[in-house]
């Protein structure tokens, strides 16, 4: 199989290692428009064999994510049979067993120079308990992971996590809060490059280019976001073994029907503002 280049442009690798979780929050993005979340996955091997092709950044880790990847039969086995050139960080709702986790993964596994903690937890008090969370998220700093707490602004329960945010500060867990994407009370919230690109009114033709290298649960590789909540067409597999990323703009049909984490404006991975995971262009009139 030919090893994986990741072009210079690329800010971020997505490893999606399932769609299912153990939650169903009422504002969650992957069900933004018409979400239609498979719970298939390649195994555990397969996800080693094919991550391992990737050729190393120090400055572009892989993510691990989902869903909530830690679903993921073979959750352990990955993160252990990466090689260790590949760096990794998480996003996940640390609903696993922590103990076992403590005593099965290296904390080096996901340790490296960067401006956030590399797990980075999300929490959310509709179906999460605060206290709960934060002593899982002590045990794991204790044993010296790298892990901190991030909070989505929904207006419902903004002053909560405003709360949880400085209670969290004074037991030195690093708490930080992430703007809220969707719809609340006939209102779309969100800082969007296109803002006509998730109104779901229309469907334009245009070409897009992203800086994202998401790969699916089944080990399908997307253009974006929209592509893999929605089941819509991939690039190709990444167990192919000729498979290559690219960096071109391809054509899209669903202009009006973009995910907003695709759009928004947001931080890189230096944590610079200003970024947008895709450029648009020649937007159908």
């Amino acid at each position: 199989m030919k090893d994986i280049a990741i072009p210079g442009t690329y800010n971020y690798i997505a490893a999606f290692l399932t769609l299912r979780c153990n939650y169903r929050c009422s504002y969650c993005i992957n069900y933004f428009g018409n979400g239609k979340l498979s719970g298939e996955s390649i195994s555990g091997e397969e996800w080693v064999r094919a991550l391992n092709r990737i050729i190393p950044r120090n400055d572009l880790p892989i993510t691990l994510q989902g869903g909530e990847p830690s679903l993921h039969k073979d959750f352990i086995y990955i993160i252990n049979n990466l090689k260790p050139e590949l760096k990794l960080d998480m996003l996940t709702n640390i609903q696993f067993d922590v103990d076992k986790f403590v005593r099965s993964v290296k904390p080096e596994r996901f340790k490296r120079e960067s401006p956030y903690a590399s797990i980075r937890v999300s929490f959310h008090p509709e179906v999460m308990r605060l206290d709960e969370t934060f002593a899982k998220v002590l045990k794991m700093q204790d044993a010296g992971f790298s892990v901190g707490i991030w909070g989505v602004m929904y207006p419902v329960y903004k002053d909560i996590i405003l709360r949880a945010q400085d209670k969290a500060r004074g037991m030195g867990i690093d708490f930080r809060t992430k703007e809220f994407l969707g719809d609340h009370d006939s209102s779309l919230f969100g800082t969007y490059k296109y803002e006509m690109a998730v109104n779901r009114k229309f469907k334009k033709k245009c070409l897009c280019k992203t800086t994202e290298f998401i790969i699916g649960p089944t080990g399908l590789a997307h253009r974006c976001h929209s592509d893999l909540y929605e089941g819509r067409e991939s690039m190709e597999s990444i167990l192919d073994p000729e498979f290559q990323l690219e960096d071109v703009f391809r054509p899209c049909d669903r202009f009006g029907h973009c995910n907003p984490c695709d759009i928004k404006i947001k931080t890189n991975r230096f944590q610079e503002f200003g970024h947008t995971s895709v450029e648009i262009k020649d937007i159908q009139s």
